[in-house]
């Protein structure tokens, strides 16, 4: 079911590139009345695209567009949203201007585009509120639901909780007979399979939902043609493997039918996002980046002999294998190997720490304090085999050690350089507990859990807690 809030959030985003885009020619236009000479109107509607894009993921990341947002937010919260991605967007924008000396953006401009951007925007979901795309679809759907037990009263509920979705339930149909005549949360039992043509027939009905567990499916068949036979709509809870899925989908291969069960639901467009968020924060810390790169190669190289970098094979997303990049904090004259330390392992479960590993050497022991051996993984960002932010890759010799398959789903999501793990403790964490972060992570995924843990890692960086 494609619920009112979806529909709304898909145009909502429409029109606020609309508005937005109003917005910033109107701020313009206001300035050149007042007679601000110094404004370029060519140099400004060149910057628009960039403008409108900072503008607009500030807004996804804000969660000016996620469901549970529009289905249930008050007026109050949209203001709380609209101020907070404005602020983030003026701090990224002027953070650009700073950066790319830039100076002759007009800060007047970017002060007005962001007064008219907020008022047209705050006047537009007013207006969305009060004439929704659901009171635009005219009467209500009137369904019939099939089973009266546990997941019949459970859809039922759902129902009832989200009138948005504008689906009326008429009544159960259920297998027992004894049940005839009851009310359930509120909905009555109006007959048995048996008379499902009957009661199709002798109601307005627009569709069926059935909603039994997979061991009564028997009537599968009989319920379907009954349906079939006077043009109602059948429809079935999918969830009937009781398993905890983050969407399903429907998908054609062919003329045949695929019924696909995720249980991480991945969002494209939230996706595609997040990689060109990786891809702009990369390039543009490339100036700061590059000078700090080369200083810590010269640092290596004059502490011991060996290559600049360490390269090693990492499990990266659905267990497909990358080679990640570290600057080398060991030395390469040891002979010490790591089987000959695993009995000083100091953490649990499958992965490998010492606080004082004899194979590092001093320069080695500084950039793994201060996490700087971290940052040719920006490489591995910028091809696309891992995030900024996602649970950290793990070594082919820690995987192997897994002992539990739920261990096994932090593979769902693209690595990162940085998570939750990361900002709350780092080694100081048990393997369970950082695996309970990891999955956290991932069940509660958006773009500005990623900005957040973004900004808690300078601090966490900088006071190396937990780095060993």
């Amino acid at each position: 079911m494609t619920s009112g809030s979806e529909r709304t959030g898909g145009l909502l985003i429409g029109l606020d590139v609309l508005v937005l885009f109003g917005a910033y020619l109107l701020a313009l236009l206001t300035r050149e009345m007042v007679g601000e000479n110094v404004v370029s109107s060519r140099d400004h509607i060149q910057l628009l695209p960039l403008i409108l894009s900072v503008q607009m993921l500030s807004l996804v990341a804000s969660g000016a567009y996620i469901k549970k947002h529009l289905a249930k937010s008050k007026m109050t919260d949209d203001i709380l949203v609209i101020v907070r991605s404005f602020l983030i967007a003026l701090g990224v924008i002027f953070g650009l201007i700073f950066l790319f000396r830039m100076h002759y953006l007009s800060r007047g401009v970017l002060g007005l585009f962001a007064l008219y951007a907020f008022v047209l925007l705050l006047v537009e979901r007013v207006i969305i509120r009060k004439f929704s795309v659901a009171s635009l679809l005219g009467h209500s759907q009137v369904a019939l639901v099939i089973g009266c037990g546990g997941r019949g009263q459970r859809l039922v509920k759902s129902l009832q909780e989200n009138p948005d979705l504008r689906i009326h339930v008429i009544g159960y149909v259920d297998r027992d007979k004894n049940k005839v005549g009851e009310k359930l949360m509120n909905v009555p039992v109006l007959g048995t399979i048996d008379d499902i043509s009957q009661i199709l027939g002798q109601n307005v009905i627009d569709e069926v939902i059935v909603a039994v567990p997979r061991s009564q499916l028997k009537d599968f068949e009989e319920i379907a043609f009954a349906c079939e036979e006077q043009g109602v709509n059948f429809r079935f809870m999918a969830d009937m493997f009781d398993l905890e899925v983050a969407r399903m989908s429907l998908a054609h291969l062919g003329e045949i039918p695929l019924l696909t069960f995720e249980p991480v639901a991945h969002d494209e467009v939230a996706l595609f996002l997040k990689r060109l968020l990786d891809i702009a924060a990369v390039l543009i810390s490339l100036p700061i980046i590059l000078p700090v790169f080369l200083v810590i190669a010269i640092m290596i190289k004059l502490d011991s002999r060996g290559p600049v970098f360490f390269v090693q094979e990492r499990v990266g997303y659905r267990k497909r294998g990358f080679k990640m990049y570290k600057f080398r904090s060991m030395s390469t004259e040891t002979t010490i190997t790591q089987e000959e330390l695993e009995s000083m392992n100091e953490a649990d479960g499958p992965i490998f720490k010492i606080a004082n590993d004899p194979r590092v050497t001093k320069v080695g022991r500084f950039i793994r304090k201060t996490s700087l051996d971290e940052l040719p993984q920006l490489i591995n960002v910028l091809k696309g085999d891992m995030s900024l932010v996602g649970p950290r890759p793990m070594s082919l010799r820690d995987v192997n050690r897994f002992d539990r398959s739920i261990q096994r789903k932090r593979f769902s999501v693209r690595p990162g350089m940085t998570c939750l793990w990361q900002v709350s403790g780092r080694s100081n964490l048990n393997f369970d507990q950082w695996l309970a972060l990891d999955l956290e992570y991932i069940s509660r995924w958006s773009l500005g859990l990623d900005f957040k843990i973004l900004l808690q890692t300078i601090p966490a960086v900088l006071a190396a807690r937990g780095a060993v």
